[in-house]
């Protein structure tokens, strides 16, 4: 197998908030991935693990407290002029979680589409700038008619779909879905998540799918990554981590998702995480190792050695 491309380093990530007073939140806590090129990483945990400040702070939203972000090879967090960062962020754009919050109601969806188009001078006249508008909404499965209407009027997934048009419209590399599916309805997320694959066919994306359903994340990425408080506990290839959880933790979260089957059901047996089980020594060094080709997991080394025994 050829060697993948990495569009994306994370090194040693840390966001803090309250730095050195007595509430600091250690939000991403020292994590490290790989991105590779048209690959979906999906990042999964409970509400308040991180993996949305994570986001958030890859494409700048947020300033890193510590590590390192390369985009391209490039340091994302590195000081840069107006123009070189007017040039990133065309790169990686960003889908919101909640449709509603993240359009300007007071602007009509061709403008909200056109933002990017008109800053970075994408359109060479307002007939090209409204052609570009139409082919997006037809893109995402809406119809140019809707250009000249308001976001209220429409539902959530069609606003869900309209926040997919405004990150295609500048033409990305790479994609943060932070939990683009979450607002919508059950019946809605399955389409917004089938177009987006169908853009990453079409288009050579690459996404970084931040979410809590377990079940969605399998259904779209090629690997996943778990948070726990801050880290990342578990990272594999989404076959590879539903068949075989390492973690305490992982095995916790897989155990909790409902199957429509009532037989299986009426036995399934929830496990609880308990972190206390680790009992770490003071000098013992807590690291992310692989335990099995491409299946990385947080553990010390003496867990690392009993996971060997047991998993490989």
């Amino acid at each position: 197998m050829a060697e993948r491309e990495k569009l994306v380093e994370v090194k040693n990530l840390k966001q803090y908030f309250n730095v050195g007073k007595p509430n600091e939140v250690r939000a991403v806590d020292n994590i490290s991935f790989d991105i590779y090129k048209g690959e979906t990483l999906g990042l999964v945990g409970e509400s308040g693990c991180g993996k949305s400040t994570t986001g958030r702070t890859i494409i700048r939203l947020y300033n890193a407290t510590d590590g390192e972000v390369l985009f391209n090879g490039e340091n994302v967090h590195g000081k840069k002029s107006n123009a070189q960062l007017k040039q990133f962020n065309r790169k990686m754009q960003m889908i919101f979680q909640d449709p509603q919050a993240s359009l300007n109601p007071r602007m009509k969806v061709s403008d909200i589409i056109a933002e990017g188009i008109d800053i970075h001078g994408l359109a060479k006249s307002k007939e090209e700038r409204m052609n570009r508008v139409h082919e997006l909404l037809e893109t995402v499965g809406l119809n140019r008619e809707h250009a000249n209407r308001y976001p209220h009027e429409f539902s959530g997934g069609q606003r869900q779909r309209i926040g997919i048009a405004r990150a295609l419209a500048v033409q990305p590399e790479f994609i943060i879905a932070d939990e683009p599916i979450s607002a919508l309805d059950v019946s809605i997320q399955a389409q917004v998540v089938n177009l987006m694959k169908k853009l990453q066919k079409e288009k050579g994306l690459t996404y970084l799918f931040i979410a809590h359903d377990l079940s969605m994340v399998k259904y779209i990425s090629d690997r996943i990554g778990v948070m726990y408080f801050g880290k990342l506990v578990e990272l594999a290839d989404a076959d590879e981590l539903y068949k075989n959880p390492i973690h305490p933790y992982t095995q916790s979260l897989l155990s909790a998702i409902p199957l429509p089957d009532p037989d299986y059901e009426r036995t399934r047996v929830r496990k609880v995480y308990d972190p206390s089980k680790h009992n770490y020594k003071k000098d013992e060094e807590v690291s992310f190792r692989e335990v099995k080709k491409g299946h990385f997991v947080m553990c010390s080394q003496s867990e690392f050695e009993q996971y060997q025994k047991q998993y490989s």
